[in-house]
C-alpha cells in the first residue's frame, strides 16, 4: 500500500520525511505493540548531525532513521559505551585474545555481493533468527545494509582467506555506532558478537572518539539484553543518559514466533521515495588497518 498520503516533514537540519508510521506487533516482546516511525533525511547527514541523532536515541536502517514511540511499552533503551570509562572484564579479554588469533580484520566501504548475502542468510537461518522469513536476496540486502544516509563502513573479519563476518558501522563526530553484524555460525564458540564489539571499541579509541553506540537494550528480551554485559554502560532512560555498573539479569532465550517479523525487515517496509543523494563513503585510512 502506498505511503504517500502519510508523508509528513519533520523540521530540522536537514529536514526529514516520515515515510512510515504504523502500529504493529513487536518482534522482541510479542505481547507488546510497537510504533516505529521511519524518517528519511532529505540529504546525507554530516558527522555532527549524526552525533546529534545518536545522542537523542535514533537508530538507522538503510537510509532511514527511527526511534521507538510505542504506545505503552518503554523497554527499548538506546545503549552506549563511554570509552573513557568502559573496561572489558576477564571473559571479554579472553574473547578478544582468541578472536585476534583466529580472525584478520579489514576496513572498507560497504559492499553488496553474493558472498555477503550468502553469509547474511547463513547467519540468520543458522542462529534461528529467521522464523517465518523468506531468504534475503541481493536487493533486500542492498536496502537493509548496503544503503546509508550517513558515513558508513564495513569491518570485515576473515578466517584465513574466507569471509567469516561483516560488521556495518556508522561514523559520527564523537562516536561509532554499531549498525549490524552478521557472521558464520561455525565460529560461534569464539563469541563473534562480543569480539566485534571489542574491536569497535579499539577502533573508536584509536580515532579519539568518546562513545560506541550498541543499538537498543531490551531487558526482557534475551537477544537484546546481552548488550548490558559491557560495563559500565549508559542507557537513554526517558530523555537522560544514565550510567549502569552492574550486569542485568538476562532472561532465557525463547524461540521467536513466525507471526512476528523481525526488526528491521526491509521486505516488509514501504519503498522509500528516491532522493538525489548518495551516502558518503568513509575516508581512506579512517582507522588502523592491522589486526
Amino acid at each position: 500500500m502506498s505511503v504517500t498520503p502519510r508523508l509528513r516533514v519533520v523540521a530540522g537540519s536537514p529536514p526529514e520525511l516520515v515515510v512510515y508510521d504504523e502500529l504493529g506487533a513487536c518482534s522482541y516482546l510479542p505481547e507488546q505493540t510497537w510504533r516505529l516511525p521511519l524518517r528519511l533525511p532529505v540529504r546525507s547527514l554530516t558527522r555532527e548531525e549524526m552525533s546529534e541523532r545518536l545522542a537523542s536515541g535514533d537508530r538507522r536502517q538503510g537510509r532511514l532513521l527511527y526511534r521507538t514511540a510505542c504506545p505503552e511499552c518503554r523497554a527499548c533503551e538506546p545503549i552506549r559505551l563511554d570509552l573513557a570509562r568502559f573496561r572489558p572484564d576477564k571473559t571479554q579479554r579472553r574473547v578478544l585474545r582468541k578472536g585476534d588469533g583466529a580472525f584478520r580484520l579489514e576496513l572498507g566501504p560497504p559492499e553488496i555481493d553474493a558472498e555477503r548475502v550468502r553469509l547474511y542468510n547463513l547467519h540468520k537461518h543458522g542462529r534461528d533468527l529467521a522464523a517465518g522469513e523468506r531468504t534475503t536476496d541481493l536487493e533486500a540486502y542492498r536496502s537493509f545494509l548496503g544503503e546509508s544516509c550517513c558515513e558508513t563502513f564495513e569491518m570485515r573479519y576473515y578466517a584465513a582467506d574466507a569471509l567469516a563476518g561483516v560488521a556495518l558501522v556508522d561514523r559520527a563526530e564523537d562516536a561509532l555506532s554499531a549498525v549490524y553484524y552478521f557472521w558464520d555460525p561455525a565460529f560461534s564458540a569464539l563469541s563473534p558478537g562480543v569480539y566485534s564489539v571489542l574491536k569497535q571499541v579499539e577502533l573508536a579509541r584509536a580515532q579519539g572518539l568518546q562513545y560506541l553506540y550498541l543499538g537498543l537494550f531490551i531487558g526482557p528480551c534475551a537477544k537484546m539484553a546481552y548488550k548490558g554485559v559491557f560495563l559500565p554502560h549508559e542507557r537513554l532512560v526517558g530523555d537522560r543518559w544514565v550510567e549502569f555498573r552492574e550486569r542485568p539479569q538476562i532472561p532465557p532465550r525463547r524461540r521467536r514466533q513466525a507471526s512476528t517479523p523481525p526488526l528491521p525487515d526491509p521486505s516488509a517496509r514501504p519503498v522509500t521515495p528516491a532522493l538525489p543523494f548518495t551516502a558518503p563513503l568513509p575516508v581512506s585510512g579512517a582507522g588502523p588497518e592491522r589486526r
